[in-house]
């Protein structure tokens, strides 16, 4: 029990040290060039929590630091978001690298890609749907509901199981980045 506190301690420390670095700096510029296109705080919040590399990560922060939105908001909009695009992934990832796949680039990127996945999806291969769980919800840079998705498709994780344990890793990562948020929001006041 103590060494698993001892890791939850110290993966928080990262995930403080480490968000800054990746998500923050294309959140910005994301969120930068949506409000130059006039959407609202909420559009923008949905939009950036479904796109790859920021997902709810970056989406969170920005609801609660930048947009002032109430905590319940910030995590509605953000799980919506990072979710939506989730179902399609596992439903047609397999046709659309078939068809990627058909052109010498596109067989490489593949490659690349999954064998990315299976270097990162260790704990996805051995401990499967609880491990796709903790690798989508530990908010980390190459983590998260997009890569969890590719992952489950890798490691062949059915369909609905794969959306339940990705759906739970949200759930995680979502409170670890609210917390950490409402703690920096704490700070800035």
């Amino acid at each position: 029990m103590i060494k698993q506190v001892k890791i939850l301690v110290l993966l928080t420390l990262i995930v403080l040290m480490a968000q800054p670095l990746f998500a923050n700096a294309v959140a910005d510029k994301t969120v930068a060039w949506l409000m130059e296109k006039g959407l609202s705080p909420q559009w923008i919040v949905l939009i950036i929590s479904m796109l790859p590399i920021i997902e709810l990560r970056g989406s969170i922060p920005v609801a609660i630091l930048l947009f002032k939105m109430s905590w319940l908001q910030a995590i509605t909009l953000s799980l919506i978001g990072n979710m939506l695009p989730i179902p399609f992934i596992l439903l047609f990832m397999d046709g659309f690298f078939l068809i990627l796949s058909k052109n010498k680039h596109g067989a490489r990127f593949t490659e690349w890609l999954f064998a990315r996945t299976r270097r990162k999806g260790k704990s996805i291969e051995k401990y499967e749907a609880l491990g796709l769980a903790l690798f989508v919800g530990i908010p980390l840079p190459g983590t998260g509901a997009w890569t969890g998705a590719f992952a489950a498709n890798i490691f062949g994780i059915k369909f609905w199981r794969s959306l339940l344990f990705i759906f739970i890793g949200v759930l995680l990562a979502a409170a670890i980045v609210l917390s950490l948020s409402l703690m920096g929001n704490m700070a800035v006041q």
